[in-house]
C-alpha cells in the first residue's frame, strides 16, 4: 500500500511538473518577438510590415488588398500592409481563436476557428469587420481552411471517430460531408479560385505531402513527392500556382507542424512541376497556416519568428 501511495505521489508529481513546463513553454512562446513578412513571388525581394513584442500568426490579405488580418493571444487582429498600428477585429465573447481564420470569396464575411469548452476547436462565422460570431459546426475538434468559390460551404479538418479527416459543411452548420478517410491525418484543404479541386496535405504516402481531389472526394490524387514534409497548399489567385510550408525530414513527426523549427516556403505551378524555394526561415506554426498570397497573385505575406 504505501508502494502505491509513493507510486501516485511521484507520478502526480511527475504530471504537476509537466504541466508547469508547458506553461513556461507557452508563455515563452507568447512572448516570442517576431515579424509580419512580405516577400515578392518574381524577384524574392522582403519587406517587413511590422516587427512585435509577441507571437503574432497567419497573415492574410482582405479581398481589396488594404489589410491583413492575422491572430495574437486569441484575438483578430487586421494592420495595413505598409504597416503601422495594428486594429483588433471584434469577435463578441470569442477570446481564444486560433490560426484558422479566412476571409469569404466576396470579402464580406470572417470564418473562425476558436476553442469551445468540452469540444475543442470549432468553426463561426462573423462579418468581416466584426460583430457576433455565429456557430457553423456543432462538433469539435474542427479547424477550418477554406471557403467554396461560391461562398456557400466551409471545407475544413476535423476528428470524427478518432481519425483527423476533411469535411465540408454548409454555413447554416447543416450537411457535415466527410471527403477523405485515409489511415492518419489529413489536413489543410483549400479550393481552387474556380472550384474544381481542393488542394490538402496527407501523411498517407509516409511523409506529409501535398494532395488534391474532386469537391466531392473523388479522384484524390498526390501532387508532391518531396524528401520533406509539405503542409498547408495555398492556391494563387489566378489559380495557376501554390505556395506551402516544408518542414525538413526527421526534424518534425509527419503529422506534427510545430512552432521554432527551420522551414521553407516554397512555390510551385498548380501543375505540379518543380518548385521553388522562396524563403528559408524560422517558423512552423503560425508562419502561414491560411492562404496568403496578395490579391494581385505578386506577394505572399507570412510570420518569421526570432530564435526564443
Amino acid at each position: 500500500m504505501k508502494i502505491n501511495i509513493k507510486k501516485n505521489l511521484i507520478g502526480g508529481v511527475a504530471v504537476c511538473l509537466l504541466a508547469v513546463m508547458a506553461g513556461i513553454v507557452a508563455a515563452q512562446q507568447q512572448q516570442q518577438k517576431c515579424r509580419i513578412e512580405i516577400v515578392n513571388v518574381a524577384t524574392g525581394e522582403i519587406s517587413v510590415v511590422k516587427e512585435f513584442d509577441s507571437r503574432v500568426e497567419a497573415p492574410e490579405w482582405t479581398r481589396d488588398g488594404k489589410w491583413l488580418y492575422y491572430n495574437a493571444r486569441g484575438r483578430i487582429y487586421k494592420i495595413s500592409p505598409d504597416g503601422g498600428d495594428p486594429v483588433q477585429v471584434p469577435t463578441g465573447d470569442i477570446t481564444s481563436c486560433n490560426n484558422d481564420h479566412v476571409i469569404s470569396p466576396d470579402g464580406k464575411t470572417l470564418a473562425i476557428s476558436a476553442g469551445l469548452q468540452g469540444k475543442g476547436s470549432v468553426i463561426y462565422t462573423l462579418p468581416v469587420d466584426g460583430g457576433t460570431p455565429k456557430l457553423v459546426t456543432q462538433e469539435g475538434p474542427s479547424y477550418l481552411h477554406g471557403w467554396s468559390p461560391d461562398g456557400k460551404k466551409l471545407v475544413y479538418t476535423a476528428m470524427r471517430n478518432g481519425d483527423y479527416d476533411i469535411y465540408i459543411i454548409s454555413l447554416d452548420g447543416s450537411d457535415e460531408t466527410q471527403l477523405t478517410d485515409a489511415p492518419g491525418l489529413d489536413d489543410g484543404p483549400e479550393f481552387t479560385p474556380e472550384g474544381s479541386r481542393i488542394w490538402f496535405c496527407s501523411v498517407r504516402s509516409g511523409l506529409m505531402q501535398l494532395w488534391s481531389m474532386n469537391p466531392d472526394g473523388s479522384d484524390q490524387k498526390q501532387r508532391t513527392d518531396e524528401e520533406a514534409n509539405c503542409w498547408f497548399p495555398h492556391i494563387s489567385p489566378d489559380g495557376k500556382q501554390v505556395s506551402y510550408l516544408t518542414y525538413r525530414k526527421g526534424d518534425v513527426e509527419p503529422s506534427d507542424h510545430p512552432a521554432n523549427r527551420e522551414v521553407s516556403i516554397k512555390v510551385m505551378p498548380i501543375e505540379g512541376s518543380e518548385s521553388k524555394t522562396l524563403v528559408e526561415l524560422f517558423g512552423g506554426q503560425g508562419t502561414m497556416n491560411v492562404n496568403s498570397w496578395s490579391p494581385d497573385g505578386k506577394k505572399i505575406a507570412y510570420v518569421h519568428y526570432d530564435r526564443p
